[in-house]
């Protein structure tokens, strides 16, 4: 595939693309404190299947460059609309975690450019977040390491890769700027983000791990995310897979994505 760079005003987004170029657009944009390589294995399944699947480093990951103006969900939500229109859109838009929510902006902001929604481990921000949160989060955005430690129980499965995409993670992570803008992500989705779910109006999956450990109740908050969404909305739990069912199940979140975008 090869890093492709889409060169903005305040800096570049790093993506790649695979599958054919006549496929249906898909664009991917990972969370916080992680790379586009997240969506190692669900990019290819994807392509596969004969999507047009690119995968974007969101600014200041990555590839991507440090040094932006700022790096919320509405900043996140602009590359992704940059980068569809680049790309010859519309595109259906997988996020995950706190790529849903830029996700979901630029379902908002672009009606035009975005046709679908997937939206991988999504809050409702309804609901009051664990109590040890806010204080693990502040400790964990400190360091590399700690951030690692925490990513390692995110995923009660793991991959084969696993520790391998962990080292390199980090490593990218100990890159100048790279930790400021985890940092900064944490701090904003601490503080509450509006992830604009009544203004989104694409038909969307929810896609939810049963062992998510980020949400109170996996089920609960997919459903209310769903209720949220302007267009309609269906759930798919994935049995035993925390926070990144796209790395842990790859298999069945494919497979509910391709028949959610056969249906729509």
């Amino acid at each position: 595939m090869g890093t492709k760079f889409l060169e903005l005003a305040d800096g570049r987004i790093a993506y790649d693309v695979a599958g054919p170029a006549d496929g249906r657009l898909i664009v991917c944009v990972q969370g916080v404190g992680d790379t586009r390589k997240t969506f190692r294995f669900l990019a290819p399944k994807l392509a596969a299947a004969g999507y047009r699947v690119a995968a974007m480093d969101v600014r200041g990951y990555g590839e991507s460059s440090t040094g932006w103006p700022g790096y919320g969900v509405d900043q996140i939500a602009s590359d992704v609309l940059a980068l569809i229109r680049h790309l010859g859109g519309p595109a259906v838009v997988v996020g995950h975690s706190i790529g849903s929510a830029a996700a979901a902006w630029a379902a908002a902001e672009g009606p035009d450019d975005v046709t679908a929604l997937v939206l991988i481990a999504s809050e409702a921000r309804d609901t009051p977040i664990k109590a040890w949160m806010k204080p693990a989060a502040k400790i964990v955005a400190r360091s590399v390491t700690l951030w690692g430690m925490y990513y390692r129980s995110l995923h009660p499965t793991r991959p084969a890769d696993f520790v391998e995409y962990l080292e390199d993670l980090k490593a990218n992570l100990r890159e100048p700027g790279r930790l400021e803008v985890l940092r900064t992500q944490l701090d904003e989705a601490l503080a509450g983000i509006d992830p604009r779910f009544a203004d989104a109006r694409p038909p969307a999956l929810i896609v939810m791990g049963t062992k998510d450990r980020d949400m109170r109740d996996p089920e609960a908050e997919a459903n209310l995310v769903a209720d949220k969404l302007a267009g309609p909305a269906t759930v798919e739990l994935v049995q035993d897979a925390g926070h990144y069912p796209h790395v842990e199940m790859p298999e069945v979140t494919e497979t509910a994505i391709r028949k959610f975008l056969a249906e729509v």
